[in-house]
């Protein structure tokens, strides 16, 4: 099996997380442990690609108009 890149791991998250979505979730799709996502998120979120947010609870995940944007240059490259 082949060892995905950084991006392809962010493009990843992003297409997960295009709806609001739990962190457990991210972690299930993107076959990440909880750790690893959570560096991931950070990361994505300090790039405003994807926001964070409390509803009834829960800490939710949805990506940014600025991660949809990300995702379709990504894909027009690859």
């Amino acid at each position: 099996m082949k060892k995905r890149s950084e991006l392809e791991i962010m493009i990843s998250i992003l297409e997960i997380a295009r709806d609001e979505v739990l962190k457990t979730r991210i972690v299930y799709g993107s076959n990440l442990n909880f750790k690893i996502a959570t560096r991931y998120i950070d990361r994505l979120s300090e790039m405003e690609l994807i926001m964070k947010y409390r509803k009834e609870g829960k800490t939710y995940y949805k990506t940014t108009e600025k991660g949809l944007k990300f995702i379709r240059k990504y894909k027009e490259m690859f």
